[in-house]
């Protein structure tokens, strides 16, 4: 099997895995992350969504042979590490807000937010309902209007 080197949270990691298998299963799988969720496998719930290089991406669409060592992946458990903080603002902003329900698809739902928010913010502007209208990350609970709450006061404090 080919060896894959990428960083992870901070830390660089190598797994001995095939090219093809999703990064989703080489987190939970191999690493033991359990934050992104398994909700489709096809990139439509985004229960998984996390970060690579900065940018939200669904780890269940993308191989792992898709990655290279300089890449950055970070999930739910490694997002207070990039604020050097216990928990993200997006995070304090979700518990403030007491978005979610059962929980499954929060972690998804909270990465999603954070990097629509740091788009706006690299564009130089705040986020619009527009920007709120284009999260696709789905909510079997249907908490959708605490979720836009929760994206807005979360931005004020990132």
């Amino acid at each position: 099997m080919p060896e894959h080197t990428f960083r992870l949270n901070g830390e660089q990691v190598t797994v001995d895995v095939a090219d093809d298998v999703r990064v989703l299963w080489v987190l939970r799988d191999l690493l033991g992350v359990t934050g992104p969720k398994y909700g489709c496998g096809i990139n439509v719930c985004k229960a998984c969504t996390s970060h690579i290089n900065g940018k939200a991406f669904n780890p269940c669409s993308v191989p792992v042979g898709d990655l290279s060592a300089e890449d950055e992946v970070t999930t739910i458990e490694g997002l207070p590490a990039t604020v050097d903080s216990e928990l993200h603002p997006m995070q304090e902003a979700w518990l403030e807000q007491d978005v979610a329900q059962c929980g499954y698809c929060q972690p998804g739902q909270i990465m999603a937010a954070v990097a629509l928010v740091r788009r706006a913010s690299e564009e130089g502007r705040q986020i619009t309902e527009a920007d709120l209208d284009s999260l696709r990350n789905i909510c079997r609970c249907g908490t959708y209007f605490r979720i836009r709450e929760a994206i807005k006061s979360g931005a004020a404090t990132m």
